[in-house]
């Protein structure tokens, strides 16, 4: 087998991985009408449930334009996933919040994420991982410094 030169090649190939167990093996049947984005914002509402989540954390997180969180706030509205509610303390603002149908989502989510996991850690000691979330950490931020090269 060749080996290949490029890592960004290798993490693509990771990436497309990913997203063929969840649409293969996970329970992606079971989950009406879920975009792949709006299940990632569907869980970091549910894993941020001790703050108001607003659509400008949601930019901020994802790193992803006002449009964007728009578009994809207002499709997980319409199909019943999330609601818009008020804070008594900034009548501009709205908060995110989940409805029972979202959560019972995050769970099945939550259980294919863990299965996963799981898969993809097998064979891997303890410090293999840790190393490993490391190198990817030190990769991401690598790339958020913003330099020219």
């Amino acid at each position: 087998m060749c080996e290949r030169y490029y890592i960004n090649t290798e993490l693509r190939i990771l990436s497309r991985n990913i997203a063929n167990y969840f649409i293969n093996y996970g329970n992606r049947k079971k989950i009406d009408k879920m975009t792949g984005s709006g299940g990632w914002i569907i869980s970091y509402i549910a894993e941020n449930y001790y703050r108001d989540v607003f659509q400008r954390d949601l930019e901020k997180e994802f790193d992803i334009t006002r449009s964007t969180a728009s578009k994809n706030v207002d499709l997980l509205v319409e199909n019943g996933f999330i609601t818009r509610e008020p804070v008594d303390y900034d009548a501009r603002l709205k908060k995110l919040v989940l409805t029972e149908k979202a959560k019972e989502v995050f769970k099945i989510m939550r259980n294919d994420r863990a299965t996963l996991e799981a898969q993809m850690l097998k064979g891997f000691s303890e410090e293999e991982k840790k190393q490993l979330r490391g190198f990817l950490r030190r990769l991401s931020s690598n790339l958020e410094t913003g330099e020219e090269f």
